[in-house]
């Protein structure tokens, strides 16, 4: 049995009109001899009844102390919603489908409320169902505990949901669909010849996500490199072909050739920063400043530690809080710099490649974009910049490595 895992956003299944493009995915997925399970988002964004968000400030609105069991269980239901009323659809359509809870997926999370991790996916419930010629419709963002408890997976959670279904169902490709055509080497509200993607790796789509590009979550990523299963990003809406991420090159698989002579495949970005930089001077300083910043839960990047300093950028909500823990420790010679931005370029091919730094300094001096710190991975550098400079410096990177002709 060939199996197709499609997940659908929101905006996808929020409207008449969008329920009959899902329609249409599917029908073609089953012309084309697939068995076929389809994920859904809760219906609309922030501010629709059955968002997340709108239900999330739904329980707000009851008071502060709902307990996360309590939580977990109205914010499954938005998604419980989309499946119910796509099945239906499917099946008022003449494709007879069946909707399912995560848990009722199969889906087994640990016992963390709100943020639950994947820890196992018995694929025999959805299995009988497709061997019975129906659609499985299955509710994103949610599975159960070993109590039975219903969980949900957090942001990008039905992203997960559909990676793990496809790994444990041994798909032959997850199919992404969204309201953009794909993978963009950048933000196309700040770069107009931004373009889409004919294909990028696992390696590089997580690291996009990490680093501001709104795309598959991370999460997703990893469930899918670790079952090799490809995954497709489309829009609902366009017969474009989306963007297919695989393995790299090195890997040894047929998609090899495109990534050949590609050094940068892409740029994001990521605004809401603020860089700190803080005179330690002393052997404990370091390692206590960074332990006391995990303890309160302050995420840190661009970290770039010497004998004297260290420098390192948190988000800018979190800046007060991390500049009071730094008092409360004694480390009083420091600067707060607000308003700053994370330029980032991506790409497989500059690893172990010279000149990839040169290029991304002399782009942005070129466009008159300060350049407070670097950080560099394998696959990435990074600049940390004023954030009023974002577009300026996306443009530039971006014309810099001639992305407009991928």
């Amino acid at each position: 049995m060939r199996i197709i895992v499609q997940k659908f956003g929101g905006t996808s299944v929020a409207t008449p009109e969008g329920r009959e493009a899902v329609v249409r995915r599917v029908r073609q997925a089953l012309d084309d001899g697939y068995a076929t399970v389809v994920v859904v988002s809760a219906m609309g964004r922030q501010g629709d009844p059955y968002a997340t968000d709108t239900l999330i400030q739904l329980a707000q609105s009851a008071g502060p102390d709902l307990a996360p069991r309590e939580m977990d269980l109205l914010l499954s239901c938005g998604e419980i919603i989309s499946s119910v009323l796509m099945a239906a659809t499917l099946t008022a359509a003449g494709i007879p489908a069946v909707a399912l809870t995560g848990g009722q997926a199969g889906i087994q999370t640990d016992e963390n409320y709100g943020n639950a991790q994947i820890v196992k996916v018995d694929p025999a419930p959805v299995l009988s169902r497709l061997r019975e010629g129906l659609v499985v419709v299955v509710a994103g963002f949610q599975g159960v505990n070993a109590a039975g408890e219903v969980t949900t997976l957090g942001r990008g959670g039905s992203d997960t949901t559909a990676a793990a279904l496809g790994g444990a169902l041994r798909a032959e490709v997850v199919e992404i669909y969204t309201d953009v055509d794909g993978v963009k080497t950048a933000d196309p509200r700040l770069v107009a010849e931004a373009r889409t993607l004919s294909v990028t790796t696992y390696d590089e789509i997580a690291q996009m996500a990490h680093y501001g590009a709104k795309v598959v979550h991370p999460r997703a990523v990893e469930i899918a490199m670790q079952h090799r299963v490809p995954i497709r990003v489309r829009s609902t809406f366009s017969d474009n072909p989306g963007t297919l991420i695989t393995y790299s090159a090195e890997a040894g698989v047929i998609w090899s050739e495109p990534f050949s002579d590609r050094v940068v495949t892409a740029v994001t970005h990521v605004v809401g920063l603020a860089q700190v930089v803080v005179k330690t001077g002393r052997d404990w300083a370091t390692p206590r400043l960074f332990r006391r910043l995990a303890n309160a839960g302050i995420s840190v990047d661009l970290i770039s530690v010497s004998m004297e300093s260290s420098a390192f950028s948190i988000p800018e909500s979190r800046a007060a809080q991390a500049e009071m823990i730094l008092t409360e420790l004694g480390l009083v010679d420091l600067q707060v710099r607000h308003g700053c931005a994370k330029v980032t370029v991506v790409g497989s091919g500059m690893r172990g490649r010279p000149g990839v730094m040169a290029t991304v300094a002399e782009a942005l001096y070129a466009a008159e974009v300060p350049i407070w710190q670097t950080a560099d991975s394998h696959v990435t550098i990074s600049c940390l910049i004023p954030a009023a400079d974002v577009q300026r410096a996306v443009q530039a990177l971006h014309d810099a490595f001639e992305l407009g002709r991928i």
